[in-house]
C-alpha cells in the first residue's frame, strides 16, 4: 500500500494528521465501530479522566486493528469525538506516541459533542483500515 500525503497547508501537521492522503494497490479495508474507554464487558472505564478513556479507547483500537491483522500503519482516517475538545487537545500527545513510531499521520476530524452513547464516555474513535 503506498500512502501520498496531500497537505496545501502545513498547520495540520503540528497536530499529527495531513489534511488528505492519496492510499494506492490496498486490498482490503476495514471499518472500525467507534471505540471508547471500555473493558472486555463493554463497562466503562476511568469516569472523568480524559487521558487514561483516551489510552483505553487507543488500546481497544490497536485490538480491533490486530484482530484484522493490521495495526495503526494501516490506518487511513479517523474520527474522534469527544465531549470536551480542550481537555481532548491537552491530550493529544497520546495520538502521537502510539501513530508516531509507525510514520503515519491519517486525516482525521475531532468533532465536540455534548455526550456519547454511554453516559461517563468522554472520547470515542473511529477508524477506516486498509492492507
Amino acid at each position: 500500500m503506498k500512502r501520498t500525503a496531500v497537505n496545501p497547508w502545513n498547520w495540520s501537521l503540528r497536530l499529527g494528521y495531513n489534511q488528505a492522503e492519496i492510499v494506492e494497490g490496498g486490498t482490503r479495508q476495514l471499518i472500525c465501530a467507534g471505540q471508547t474507554s471500555v473493558d472486555e464487558t463493554g463497562t466503562p472505564q476511568h469516569a472523568g479522566d480524559m487521558r487514561a478513556q483516551i489510552s483505553l479507547a487507543l488500546d481497544n483500537l490497536e485490538a480491533v486493528l490486530s484482530d484484522a491483522g493490521m495495526d495503526l500503519s494501516n490506518v487511513t482516517r479517523l474520527g474522534v469525538y469527544a465531549t470536551d475538545v480542550d481537555e481532548v487537545l491537552k491530550n493529544f500527545d497520546l495520538m502521537g506516541m502510539r501513530f508516531g513510531p509507525h510514520h503515519v499521520a491519517p486525516p482525521m476530524t475531532l468533532l465536540g459533542v455534548t455526550r456519547l452513547a454511554v453516559p461517563g464516555l468522554l472520547f470515542e474513535i473511529e477508524a477506516t483500515a486498509m492492507s
